[in-house]
């Protein structure tokens, strides 16, 4: 054999057996777990998770993403191993096509309440699995300014006609009853609309009616948006016209925070994401939060809530088992108990620990007694424009225009999808 052949032969086989080396190399390396969150309030404090995790763990490690276009990714094939993400209609998308892995045999979606399972299937499900892990729950209410309440001797409301007194009450005073922002329509929705709207109706139950009548949905069927929601968004307009600030109309939501905070109102339609923000201008400030009364019976009186955060593992992650070991572990009592309270959320877990922060503590005898319900504006498709309506009917427009502008949406939205009230049948 000539002497080249040999040589070329000799370097053929190192090459061969050195890319077998570094590929059995490569199979013992730990795996890699992309986890994608969303929310930028909690980067710091999973930053430390992961870090925490990385360094106990060798068998696999962790990054954390807050970048990764979540779209292209499943396009891609390429998701995410473990995502944390803002439960919402739009997260719904990926649920609803089947794109998320069964969850149910996981230690974290054992201990989740039953009640807060239900809750999240209002948004989106997928028959036979358990597609995502509720991670946070947020609720919300009246803010209301302590200091001022115990200077001029009032009480918290217990039911309508209490509330209405009390805001006559304030504006006689000269103290604005409501701070109140209809700059920004996603404000006055999550505000004013869902707080009468929850208060009034059990949302769950239209909604499930709503769906079941579909394309068929007019503004003079036994269900719809005119006429299951003509009482509270007159409700809803009461407030807006007698009782909130002058100035509402060019005021957004940051606008609101600082307003509230400067002691220019003595309630506030907001979550408690709002409280951060009041805090930076006035850290003393006492305040405290309470369920919007709407009928004449204190037992009616619910809380709003969102699910805020929700854990959830692609079905195309190739790494779906070191990504449920981490799941696990981030749902943890210590890790789970002290996000929340930090985040002032609530837990969605069995064992989950009351709040220690005062500013939500009296939202707690209602979380924990499943009174509440979702918000109603969340749950109309984003594709119809319902803030923008909510919106106009705070600032003066005809409500009934605009809620049988809803229903005609919404049988339009149900007739292209090809959901009527006979195939819901």
């Amino acid at each position: 054999m000539p002497s080249r052949l040999r040589r070329f032969l000799a370097a053929t086989m190192a090459a061969l057996a050195c890319a077998s080396a570094v590929a059995g190399c490569g199979s013992n390396e730990a795996a890699t777990v992309r986890f994608h969150l969303s929310k930028p309030e909690a980067i710091p404090f999973f930053r430390e998770v992961v870090a925490d995790y990385n360094a106990h763990h060798n068998g696999e490690r962790v990054i954390l993403d807050t970048s990764a276009n979540l779209q292209a990714g499943f396009v891609r094939h390429s998701p995410p191993d473990l995502v944390l993400l803002n439960y919402n209609q739009e997260m719904a998308r990926f649920l609803d096509r089947g794109a998320l892995s069964d969850l149910s045999d996981t230690a974290a979606a054992a201990r989740v309440r039953k009640d807060i399972v239900e809750l999240a299937r209002l948004n989106a499900d997928y028959p036979g699995r358990t597609s995502v892990v509720p991670y946070s729950v947020m609720a919300a209410g009246v803010i209301y300014n302590k200091e001022l309440f115990a200077r001029e001797g009032l009480s918290v409301p217990q039911t309508w006609s209490e509330f209405t007194t009390l805001c006559e009450t304030l504006r006689a005073r000269g103290i604005t009853p409501i701070a109140a922002t209809l700059k920004e329509p996603w404000t006055v929705a999550q505000g004013m609309f869902d707080y009468t709207v929850g208060g009034t109706i059990d949302v769950a139950d239209f909604y499930e009616h709503l769906r079941a009548e579909g394309a068929a949905v007019t503004p003079t069927s036994p269900v719809s948006f005119s006429t299951t929601l003509a009482e509270p968004v007159d409700k809803m307009r009461q407030i807006a016209s007698s009782w909130i600030n002058s100035d509402a109309a060019s005021l957004g939501y940051g606008d609101g925070n600082l307003a509230f905070a400067q002691g220019k109102a003595a309630m506030y339609f907001q979550g408690p994401w709002a409280l951060g923000e009041i805090a930076k201008s006035a850290p003393d400030l006492d305040v405290g939060i309470f369920p919007l009364p709407v009928t004449e019976n204190p037992a009616d009186l619910k809380i709003r809530v969102n699910i805020d955060l929700a854990a959830w593992i692609p079905l195309d992650s190739p790494h779906k088992a070191e990504a449920r070991a981490f799941l696990d572990y981030i749902c943890s009592p210590d890790i789970i108990n002290r996000y929340n309270n930090e985040q002032l959320g609530f837990g969605p877990m069995v064992d989950s620990a009351p709040t220690s922060d005062p500013r939500i503590g009296e939202l707690q005898g209602y979380y924990d007694a499943g009174a509440y319900y979702p918000g109603a504006s969340q749950l109309i498709p984003l594709t119809i424009p319902s803030h923008n309506y909510i919106q106009g009917i705070a600032l003066g427009a005809d409500p009934r225009t605009a809620l049988a502008t809803l229903d005609a949406d919404w049988a339009r939205l149900a007739k292209r999808q090809g959901h009527t009230k006979e195939e819901h049948r």
